[in-house]
This record gives C-alpha cells, structure tokens and sequence, in this order.
C-alpha cells in the first residue's frame, strides 16, 4: 500500500503554472502537495540538466531558457516552502487516477520511469491544481515514422537536459512562434539549421495587431530571434511545408514544397533538402486533458482546434474545488501559465475569499495574444491532402491514412473513439497522444476540424497513466 499525504492542495505539474500555483498557495496559508513527473521542478519550459550541489539557484542562465529569472524567484520560495515544512514535494511520479470523493480530491500515483526509484504515493487534499502541460501537436506525412524525426519541443528538451544535440543538420517545419526558440537554440548549440519553414505568412497577423501590441515582450523576444537567426545565417521560408521525409533506414533529407493561404501545394515549387540529421515538426501543443477530463469539468473547443477546460475568473472549472492553469485553459505561454498559476493556487488556498486575482488584466492581455496566435498560425485546412494511402498515420500501432479513410467512409467511423474500434489507432504505447488530433481529423473528413466530443472521447481514459499490474492489485478500493 503506498504512503498517503493529507493536504489542503495538491497541485500536479511542477512547471510555470504549478510552480506559481504551489507557491501561491502555500503564501496564502495552505499545506501543498506537489506531484510532478519530473524529477527536479521547471515542467518543459524550464527543463535544465540534473541539478548538483546548489539546486535551481545557478547564477548564470542556462543555455536557452526564457524568462529564468522567474523561474529563480518561484523556485526559491518553493524550495523555502520544502524546507519549512509547507509544501510536501513528489518528483517523479504521474498521476495514473484522480477521484472526486465527497470533498477530497484523491490522486493516485505510479512512478514515471520504472527505473526511477521513486515511491508511489497517494495524495488526499481539499482542493486540486492541475497544471499537466501540454505536449508537441503533430501532422503525418510520408516518411515521418522514420528515426530522426521529432518533436520540435522533443529537439529543445533534448538540448536543455543534455547540453547537446541530436543531429548535426537540421529542418524545422510547422507553424507557429515556438518554431523560432527550437530553430535558435540548435544554431547557437552548434547545429546548422538548413531551413526553418512556416506554412503560414507574416500579412496572418495584421487583423491581430491590437492584441499583439498588448503584449510587447513578444516582439522583443521575436527581435532576439531574427538576430540569432541573422547572425547564423538560418533561411525563414513562410507558405512552405515540408511533404515528404526522404531516406531508408533514417531521415537523410526532405522534399518541400510552397503552399497558398489554405495549406494546398503550389505545383512546380518542390525543393528537396540532402543531407539532413533531424527534421524537427511543431504544429501548435495538445493540451494534456486526461485528469480534467475523468473527473467531468466542462470544456470547449478553442481557437486552434484544441479540447480545453472551462475555468472562471479564478481559475475554477466546473468543478467545486477543482482548478486548472496552464496550457489546460488553452495555449499561451509560459508567462501566461505563471499568472494563472499564482490565481488559481490563491483561490484553492483560500476558496470562499472574495481576495480579487492579481493581474487581471495581464492574464487578459495575454490571452487575447494566444488567440491571435491561433488565428495567425492555424493548422492548415487542407494538410489531409498531403497525405498518400500508405502514409503511417498511427505508429504505434502501424495503422494508415488510407485505413482510416476507409473506416471513416465505409463503416461511418466519424469520431476518434469509433476509429479506435474500427482500426487500432490510438490504441498503442502513447495511447493517441502523438497521432490523435490527427486521427480525429481524418475521420471528421477533408479540410474538417474534429468536434468537442471527439476529442473529449479520446482524452477520456480509465488510467491516465501506464500503471503495473501489480499496483493495481495492491489497491485498497
């Protein structure tokens, strides 16, 4: 049987939003549970190289971080909240279930990597934070399923944990601003960035102007960008994708090619790549929704095609007692994630306190900037067309493009939970995490954007995480 921790608020996820949300809280009075992953806090966007000697205090910037500064300032009253006894720390652990039981919260936990030797816990608070993240949304095309082929997100934690990189020459494709940091980060860790291709245009963004003026930071940090990538000579290429990853054994170059407004190939613009190490794919993030979703909070489609949780102006869903910060509430950043944060673990340490949010209109600000980011950088609507019958659309269980379409048109699978009955995509290892926006698409049908319930269906699983055998029969009920 694990160890039980009573508190007063668990907080899962230890990056931007759960590290302000833990701190908040635990400022404002509470005991504080903290279940991360990870196995040191900062989340992804904070992700450093295992820390020795004096933890997250290092006085010089990591290579390739952001916004480092508060991420000292957070992890430095966290870690005087550790000492003082305020804030029980689990690193290294998921959170397989979350039960609502009367006015507790109850987490169940099983240890991230087998090998990690952390010890599953089960956590019992008043209220709960879910700050889980998101991860890289990604679009197949032929070829993708070979190695050498990763997330965008995938290339840049690799290289903040590791200090080095995967590959020597790279591609980078997709869409949006987080294509800009990954590009950067390689180039200044010594890779050759042979092209960095966005299938929408700069002219995208000037219906949004007011909302990105709103936000200045972003400018200067897009500034910072544009010298790196002057400074190593790195080719920007807008209304271009990248339609096929060339090789046998592993990725050895890419076939582009230019596209209009809506995604469709301009013929006699193909370009072909040699040469190539890693080709890295960013299209936007997934909000990771298995833990809002099992225990009912209502949600929404947002304005990039994502399933995301309904909060107030607190941060509190649906569900009394129950908050979400972070990418949950839909894609904006790590400054974003930490107002959210700091909001939603005041309102759980002190839930009938009519204390009004700090920053209101900061958090408004940018989420009027994370809209107009979606608006400027969607997915393209013709991407399905993209794709060749024997395209792998779900590796992990080998099934393709035209298996879906086939089960979308002749057996009526038009939503991913009967997909997943019809032909075993999403029924692998990442359980749909890597191929099911994707698989939801194809099966709403060309140019189509899958519905609400599609995608609740495909985030609603019994386990949120691989569990043992073993601890399942350990249980207590």
């Amino acid at each position: 049987m694990s160890t039980v921790v009573t508190v007063d608020v668990a907080v899962v996820g230890a990056g931007p939003a759960g590290l302000a949300a833990a701190v908040a809280a635990t400022e404002t009075g509470a005991r504080v549970a903290v279940v991360d992953a990870g196995n040191q806090p900062g989340g992804q966007f904070w992700r450093h190289a295992p820390e020795t000697g004096n933890p997250g205090t290092a006085d010089v910037q990591p290579h390739g971080h952001h916004g480092w500064s508060t991420y000292l300032d957070l992890r430095a009253r966290f870690d005087a909240a550790r000492s003082a006894g305020r804030i029980t720390y689990l690193p290294g652990l998921q959170v397989w279930m979350a039960q609502h039981s009367g006015d507790a919260f109850v987490l169940r936990t099983t240890a991230a990597v087998a090998s990690s030797g952390a010890t599953p816990a089960t956590v019992a608070a008043d209220r709960l934070v879910l700050c889980p993240g998101g991860y890289d949304r990604q679009l197949p095309i032929p070829g993708w399923d070979l190695p050498g082929v990763m997330a965008a997100g995938g290339i840049q934690a690799f290289i903040k944990a590791n200090g080095v990189l995967p590959g020597k020459r790279f591609v980078i494709a997709g869409t949006g601003p987080f294509l800009l940091p990954v590009a950067a980060g390689i180039a200044e860790a010594g890779g050759k960035v042979l092209a960095v291709l966005e299938s929408s245009s700069p002219s995208a963004w000037l219906p949004h102007l007011r909302a990105a003026a709103g936000v200045p930071g972003k400018a200067l940090e897009g500034m910072a960008y544009a010298a790196v990538f002057a400074r190593h000579r790195i080719p920007y290429r807008t209304r271009n994708i990248v339609t096929e990853i060339l090789g046998t054994d592993r990725a050895e170059g890419v076939r582009t090619a230019r596209v209009d407004a809506a995604g469709r190939v301009r013929p006699g613009t193909a370009r072909t790549y040699a040469d190539v190490d890693v080709v890295g794919f960013g299209w936007g993030f997934t909000p990771q929704l298995e833990l809002p979703v099992s225990l009912g909070v209502e949600t929404r489609l947002d304005a990039d095609g994502s399933l995301v949780g309904i909060v107030d102006e607190r941060q509190q869903s649906s569900v009394p007692g129950l908050y979400l910060a972070g990418e949950v509430t839909g894609v904006g950043g790590a400054t974003l994630a930490v107002l959210e944060g700091l909001a939603a673990g005041a309102a759980a340490a002190r839930p009938e306190s009519d204390v009004p949010v700090k920053q209101p209109a900061a958090i408004a600000r940018h989420r009027r900037f994370a809209q107009a980011m979606h608006h400027a950088h969607p997915v393209p609507a013709a991407w399905q067309d993209w794709l060749s019958p024997d395209t792998t659309v779900c590796r992990c269980e080998e099934v393709t493009a035209g298996e879906i379409t086939e089960a979308r048109d002749q057996l009526g699978a038009r939503d991913i939970r009967s997909l997943k009955s019809f032909t075993r995509a999403g029924m692998g290892w990442c359980q749909g995490r890597v191929c099911g926006f994707a698989s939801a698409c194809l099966s709403a049908g060309p140019g189509q954007m899958p519905d609400a319930g599609s995608l609740a269906s495909s985030a609603k699983r019994p386990l949120a995480a691989p569990v043992g055998i073993g601890e399942l029969a350990a249980q207590d009920g």
